[in-house]
Formats: C-alpha cells, sequence, structure tokens
C-alpha cells in the first residue's frame, strides 16, 4: 500500500511533451492496472496511456489542453499493492502498443471540419456541447416538468412529453400546451402563449485542444505562408453520369459501387503529367519546387474526431475499381481511427468533397506544403442551352485552388479546363 507516483513516459523518439487530450478517470476514481487513465497527443501521434497499478486517483497533473513534459508528475495513485519502479516498463510497454493504440494527426488539413475529439468542455467532455433544447424544461432529475394529469392524458394520446414545449413555470407543461401540440398534429405550436418567454444566454467554454488544435494550427500555416488564387468551373456530367449508371449495374459483387469521385481521381491522374505544376510541393524555405510524378490523392474525410486527409497512393497506375476500393480503404480507415501514418501521409494533390452538402462554390484552403486543391459540390438538374434549345443537363460545379507564387493562373484554369474536357467526355479517362 502507499502513493504511486505516474510520470509521463518518453512515448516516442524525439518526444519531449505531450498535451493531455481527455482524462478518463478523475480524483477518487478506482483503476485497475492497465485501465486507460489519459489520452496525449504529441507531434507524431495521440498515446492512450493506461494505469500501472492498481488503486484509487488520488490527484492528476494538467487539465485537458496543458503541455507535459516528459517525467513530469502525471497523477498520483493511492496504490492497491505493492509497489514497484514502474516509470520504465510503463515507456516499453506503451512504446510496444503504439503502433497498434494511436490516432495519428492529419499531416495536412484542407477545408475546416468541425468536429470532434478536440472540441471539450473543461476537463473531460469529448463530445460536441449540444444547443439548448426549446421544447421542454426538466426537473434536476431529468423528468420534463408536468402534472400527473398531464402525463396521464399524454400516455392516452401516445404523446411524448419531451418534444412539448411548457409555458408554465421553469417550462412546465399545461393542458393547453399538451392541447396545442396535439392540435398541432404532433408539433411544437408556432404560436407561443404571451406569457411564453425564454432567452438563451449561456456560453459554453470549447477549449482548441488535440485535434482541433493541428487542424487550427495547418490551417493558419496555410493561409498565412500561401498566397491562394481561387478558379470555380461548371461542368456538364450527364455523360459521365450514364457511364456510372451503367457500370454499377454490371458490376460484381466484389466491386464497390462508383460515385463520381474515382472517374474525377482517374481523370486528374491522367492528365497530371501535362500540368506537372499542379501536382507539386513547394519547400519555401529551401525555395524549391518538388514537382511528383506520382499521383497521390489525399481525399479530405470528416470524422467524429475532424478532418483526416487520407491519401491514395499511386493512382496513375490503378483502374476505375481498384481508385474505388482504394479511396473506400482509407476513408474508412480514418472515420474509424485505425488509419496508419502511411495511410495518412505522402499526398500530392488533395481533393475535397462537400457531397450533400454541396453548395454552389467554395474557396477550399491548400494542403501546405501542397500547391493545389480541388473542391467537388453535389451534381443537380439544370437548365441549359445546346445547340439553342434549353435543355435538362446534370451540371456539377468544380471549386479550385492554387499556390499563387508557383502556379500562374493561366496554369491553374488550363488544369480545371482540362479536367472537364474528360469529364464531359469520359470515354478519354480510359483511352
Amino acid at each position: 500500500m502507499g502513493i504511486f507516483v505516474f510520470k509521463l513516459p518518453d512515448i516516442g523518439e524525439g518526444v519531449v511533451e505531450g498535451e493531455v487530450v481527455q482524462w478518463h478517470v478523475g480524483v477518487g476514481d478506482s483503476v485497475a492496472e492497465d485501465d486507460q487513465i489519459v489520452d496525449v497527443m504529441t507531434d507524431k501521434a495521440t498515446v492512450t496511456i493506461p494505469s500501472p497499478v492498481s488503486g484509487t486517483v488520488s490527484s492528476l497533473s494538467g487539465d485537458v489542453g496543458d503541455m507535459i513534459a516528459v517525467g513530469t508528475t502525471l497523477l498520483e495513485i493511492d496504490s492497491d499493492g505493492e509497489l514497484q519502479d514502474r516509470g520504465e516498463s510503463a515507456s516499453e510497454e506503451i512504446e510496444e502498443k503504439q503502433e497498434d493504440d494511436v490516432e495519428v494527426p492529419p499531416p495536412v488539413t484542407p477545408t475546416p471540419p468541425t468536429p470532434v475529439e478536440a472540441s471539450t468542455e473543461k476537463r473531460v467532455a469529448t463530445k460536441k456541447t449540444a444547443p439548448p433544447t426549446p421544447e421542454s424544461s426538466s426537473s434536476p432529475s431529468g423528468r420534463v416538468l408536468a402534472s400527473p394529469a398531464v402525463r396521464r392524458r399524454a400516455r392516452e394520446n401516445e404523446v411524448d412529453l419531451n418534444g412539448v414545449r411548457g409555458s408554465g413555470p421553469a417550462g412546465r407543461i399545461r393542458h393547453a400546451d399538451l392541447d396545442a401540440y396535439i392540435a398541432a398534429g404532433g408539433a411544437v405550436s408556432g404560436a407561443a402563449p404571451e406569457n411564453y418567454s425564454i432567452k438563451r444566454t449561456g456560453v459554453t467554454e470549447v477549449k482548441v485542444v488535440g485535434l482541433r488544435r493541428k487542424i487550427s494550427e495547418q490551417m493558419s500555416l496555410s493561409k498565412k505562408r500561401i498566397p491562394h488564387f481561387s478558379y470555380f468551373e461548371e461542368v456538364d456530367i450527364t455523360e459521365l453520369e450514364s457511364l456510372r449508371q451503367v457500370l454499377n449495374s454490371t458490376k460484381d459483387s466484389s466491386q464497390p459501387k462508383l460515385t463520381y469521385l474515382p472517374f474525377i481521381m482517374l481523370a486528374l491522374a491522367k492528365i497530371m503529367p501535362n500540368h506537372p505544376e499542379c501536382n507539386a510541393h513547394f519547400d519555401d524555405e529551401g525555395g524549391v519546387v518538388n514537382r511528383h510524378e506520382a499521383v497521390n490523392l489525399g481525399i479530405a474525410t470528416q470524422t467524429d474526431r475532424g478532418l483526416y486527409v487520407p491519401v491514395v497512393k499511386h493512382t496513375e497506375a490503378m483502374d476505375i475499381w481498384m481508385a474505388a476500393s482504394e479511396m473506400q480503404r482509407v476513408s474508412g480507415a480514418a472515420r474509424e481511427g485505425s488509419a496508419s501514418l502511411e495511410d495518412l501521409t505522402g499526398s500530392t494533390f488533395t481533393i475535397t468533397s462537400l457531397g450533400r452538402e454541396g453548395g454552389l462554390g467554395a474557396t477550399p484552403i491548400i494542403n501546405h506544403p501542397e500547391v493545389s486543391i480541388l473542391g467537388v459540390h453535389k451534381a443537380r438538374e439544370m437548365p441549359v442551352v445546346r445547340s439553342g434549345q434549353i435543355v435538362i443537363r446534370r451540371i456539377m460545379n468544380l471549386s479550385s485552388a492554387f499556390d499563387h507564387r508557383v502556379v500562374d493562373g493561366a496554369d491553374g484554369a488550363s488544369l480545371i479546363q482540362h479536367l472537364r474536357k474528360m469529364l464531359e467526355n469520359p470515354a478519354l479517362i480510359f483511352m
């Protein structure tokens, strides 16, 4: 028995400090050996550190967002068993498990997401704070405020009181509120009673830590160091949609369903030799542009922990099914938190798709040190003029951005126009 002082171990070569991302325990909590106690993010990875002993947590060092130096006391545990020096062995265990347990932060960050592991409230919250609910208020126990008679009527009418807005004191639901809800067909009445007024004045403090901090830093670096210029274009993908439908209807069970992205990926891979200035990295400190022959496409992927950019390597050597499969693999790994460092590094050009949120345009931010990025928007049916006639065609908008230090406006526009030609005549992608 006694107090076990656990210090932040050496969790990787060259790592001298780590940021506290999430505590899994609090003072007074009982822990068993190997229970998760804290997540620490370094410049290389996020590591979940296990407890080296069993006992009761007596003190913690550092709040979420604090930087803790290696060798600094992390927490103290009132141990249940014999104490032994676990500092060195704990470091070795963490280092051995790092390949499997780490969550690798993205090396680059395109358009901001949101959301996420970094959203924390005070010390332990890791989920996004929900906005105030305008419906019914509840008591400290969590029950909706309503009289037994109102509850009985709600049960008889199969009404969930959680969806009813109360006009009484502290949001208590009255018979009139229930009547209005039922009369509105099960929706909250649009006309609130005259005595009903709730002002929302709360402020939630959310620390910018962990992955959200990494994203913030990378975004700031990209905007500060790269003079962006943007370029927008409409693309008629009516023929591409027809081809996509045919391929999906004839594919076998081992082949993935095709979206537009694999076609765009293959088109980019095919035309990049004609636009080498756009498939490059700019070492602005060394004054060198490295033009890549390999077309390694970063695919911006939204996850519950934030925005990751997994990479499809050597797209130029793939067919449509291989590109679709590999895109699904790396994007799925990023969403599940199982993406390796290899999956998340090495992109030479990034694609960011806004999917169903599409919009008409955006100004995507380049992934430093890349020099180009392509934004893909939702396809939609639109009236257009063809041969003097108004016809309905399927149109997709593209938004792009380029590093104006090394990519001239004409060169960026040339890439997008070449891509447009490929997508409007999809047979060219496969010739």
